[in-house]
């Protein structure tokens, strides 16, 4: 992204991802997919597994996660399933009314979801415009 500006001409960090998945190794290594499609510019929170390294999910991580991504340009949120959703909507309760303004939850495919969320982020559209990216990725068919 070759830095998109405010409007008043200045430099605005892009739309970030929070990519929350049972497995670190799946959340981190998407993480890393969506940053050499997107670049190093759009912010990625990746969270995944649970406390002691086994599968799960870490709530307290996702809600550090929500809290860090939720300023500036906000974020979009995507998961997996089961109780990476209930982990994210047990967080998104904690936080305060500006942290939840912030944030988008997003039903969308978590692998493509995330690449066209970023590459949306990337050209540094709106975060009502990364979250539809995401969400259309649903129905994006693969053969």
């Amino acid at each position: 992204m070759a830095g998109a500006t405010d409007g008043n001409g200045t430099d605005r960090v892009p739309v970030g991802l929070v990519l929350v998945s049972h497995s670190d190794a799946i959340a981190h290594g998407l993480a890393g997919l969506v940053a050499q499609v997107a670049g190093p510019e759009v912010p990625i929170e990746a969270v995944g597994g649970g406390p002691d390294g086994s599968l799960g999910t870490d709530g307290r991580r996702v809600l550090d996660a929500l809290r860090r991504a939720s300023s500036g340009s906000g974020a979009i949120v995507l998961m997996d399933l089961g109780s990476s959703v209930l982990s994210v909507r047990a967080a998104l309760a904690e936080l305060g009314e500006d942290e939840q303004r912030g944030l988008d939850v997003v039903d969308a495919p978590l692998v493509e979801g995330a690449i066209a969320a970023g590459v949306a982020a990337s050209t540094g559209a709106d975060r009502q415009s990364v979250a539809v990216a995401a969400a259309g990725a649903r129905d994006v068919r693969k053969l």
